[in-house]
């Protein structure tokens, strides 16, 4: 497939971050002539955080990680491409466990410090034989370099890799975080679907971590919509491997992570921004700002009834500036609002207001304005102080040529 149109120009520099290697190799799971295994090894004493997906079916790997996740720690995680493991009953449950076991034979920890993540095809349980056969190369070329390696191999109908990075300061000591994604299609917020690995050399314990992660997530995986779908493998990890030196961190609430809650909310704002640029077949980029709501609930799901809305959407594809299925969109959230305080505005040219189209409006400019790979949307209840910022795509033929041959 070509790269999306909305692409960074190429994957980031991502710095090493002690007690973090990675690597990346191919074990023939689905895909050919390509890497879809991912292997990362982690310090001793590493702690880990995570928010998984809210489906009813979730993958087993899923049920492996959110068993695992109340100890805390992690010393290797393992991802493949090319197969989800979901709904594989039992079978689906001894591959994570062949998988998990035989990780852990190789770092050197019990199998409930290794996570696992699968992603591809629903319904068809990876090779664990070939998972567990490719692990050993994987560990011999283990780097602390391997970031796009690593971000290549989990890809299914991404075209391109998603890396971001950002660093703070804790009492004077620098801290680094680093963070890489996969994720292209079946994108909705709960908690996004996708899988998503991001690292911190801060000395952090998993009841500091796990509050702050869960909190980002909101204004950022939970914002973002490409077509409405959530999936059933949803991973998001958050590590940090104790390596920094700094005074010890105990409370949620200290003021001293306020610069690492900066920077870990740019790191994942980022790779979900990136993740909407990949959308199955999009061509523009959406940012829709919600202000004047009920509460900050309301306007965020205001913002996703539009980013939703195959008509919206489609609207956008055409660069139709038709902002009567906006109001469409806000009418059908569910959320509080009245059309003679509503207000809309497309590349900041305002359009609708109280009821009725803006005196004197002229569509050129928007439309030019539509015509763009970036498009604003900015919606005004007018009845509250709720405001929220949504990012999804526009829905092509390219949508529908990309999942209409998925399995082939």
């Amino acid at each position: 497939m070509a790269v999306s149109p909305l692409a960074p120009a190429q994957f980031p520099a991502l710095p090493p971050i002690a007690g973090v290697r990675l690597a990346a190799g191919a074990a023939g799971v689905r895909y050919q002539g390509r890497d879809d295994l991912m292997l990362v090894e982690l310090a001793p004493g590493s702690t880990v955080a995570g928010v998984f997906t809210q489906s009813t079916m979730p993958g087993e790997p899923v049920v492996w990680c959110r068993e695992c996740l109340p100890g805390g720690r992690i010393r290797a995680i393992v991802v493949n491409s090319g197969n989800a493991n979901v709904f594989t009953g039992q079978a689906g449950r001894t591959v994570v466990e062949r998988t998990a076991a035989a990780a852990a034979r190789l770092v050197g920890c019990g199998p409930s410090e290794v996570f696992i993540a699968s992603t591809g095809v629903i319904g068809e349980p990876p090779p664990a034989e070939r998972i567990v056969a490719a692990l050993p190369q994987l560990q011999s070329r283990l780097s602390p370099d391997g970031w796009e390696t690593a971000a290549r191999a989990i890809m299914t109908t991404d075209t391109f890799p998603k890396g971001a990075t950002a660093g703070a300061m804790i009492d004077g000591t620098p801290v680094r975080i680093n963070g890489f994604a996969k994720g292209s299609g079946m994108i909705a917020p709960d908690m996004a679907t996708m899988l998503v690995y991001i690292f911190t050399d801060a000395s952090l314990p998993a009841a500091v971590l796990q509050p702050m992660l869960a909190e980002l997530t909101q204004p950022s995986f939970n914002a973002i919509t490409v077509d409405g779908d959530t999936s059933t493998s949803d991973t998001l990890l958050l590590v940090a491997t104790q390596q920094a030196r700094h005074a010890a961190i105990s409370d949620p609430g200290d003021p001293r992570l306020g610069d690492v809650r900066r920077a870990l909310l740019t790191v994942m704002t980022d790779l979900a921004q990136q993740v909407v640029r990949d959308g199955e077949g999009a061509e523009k980029f959406v940012t829709i700002e919600v202000s004047g709501a009920e509460s900050e609930r309301a306007a965020r799901r205001i913002g996703l009834a539009i980013g939703n809305s195959p008509l919206v959407k489609t609207a956008i594809a055409a660069g139709d500036a038709n902002w009567g299925r906006i109001v469409m969109a806000i009418g059908k959230s569910g959320e509080g609002a009245d059309r003679h305080r509503l207000s809309i505005a497309i590349g900041g040219v305002p359009i609708a207001a109280r009821g009725a189209p803006v005196t004197g409006y002229e569509e050129g400019p928007v439309a030019a304005h539509m015509a763009g790979r970036d498009i604003k949307i900015a919606v005004d209840l007018g009845i509250g102080d709720g405001r929220a910022t949504v990012w999804t795509c526009d829905l092509t033929h390219g949508y529908i040529d990309i999942n209409g041959s998925y399995r082939s």
